[in-house]
């Protein structure tokens, strides 16, 4: 089963699946294994601190992530895999559509941002290939 299968599975919403790329984001940044602090996903987000403690507690449920009584957030090795997953989706749309079609980087940044949700794993897989086909690599901001 695909990443992409396992989100619908959990019924995540497009906004679950940003908070795990957000967290993956900030993890990759350099506080992985440390937890990451709620403040920072609303700023990343800009979404209130309420907002982000709301979809923590549906990603608990979720067994996504884990977080002592308001203490950092930790993801899970499931939720990491899901959050990896949607922010690869994400910068294959972001390079293809900059690189490929010529669109303005924040435009482009914003619609992959869209994007990234509806597309299966495979269909992304199979992208991916013709890319690398095509002598095109995967940008890493």
């Amino acid at each position: 089963m695909d990443t992409t299968d396992i989100s619908r599975e959990l019924h995540l919403t497009v906004a679950n699946e940003d908070y795990l790329e957000c967290m993956v984001r900030i993890e990759q940044e350099g506080s992985q294994g440390e937890g990451i602090r709620s403040v920072d996903i609303a700023q990343q987000l800009g979404v209130s601190k309420a907002s982000v403690n709301k979809a923590v507690t549906v990603l608990k449920e979720q067994g996504l992530v884990e977080q002592s009584h308001y203490g950092k957030v930790m993801l899970t090795d499931p939720g990491r895999e899901l959050g990896r997953a949607v922010w690869y989706r994400h910068r294959l749309i972001r390079t293809f559509l900059v690189q490929e079609l010529g669109v303005e980087f924040e435009r482009a940044d914003t619609e992959a941002c869209m994007m990234e949700h509806a597309l299966s794993e495979d269909t992304m897989q199979r992208w991916m290939r013709y890319l690398e086909r095509e002598g095109i690599r995967i940008g890493e901001k």
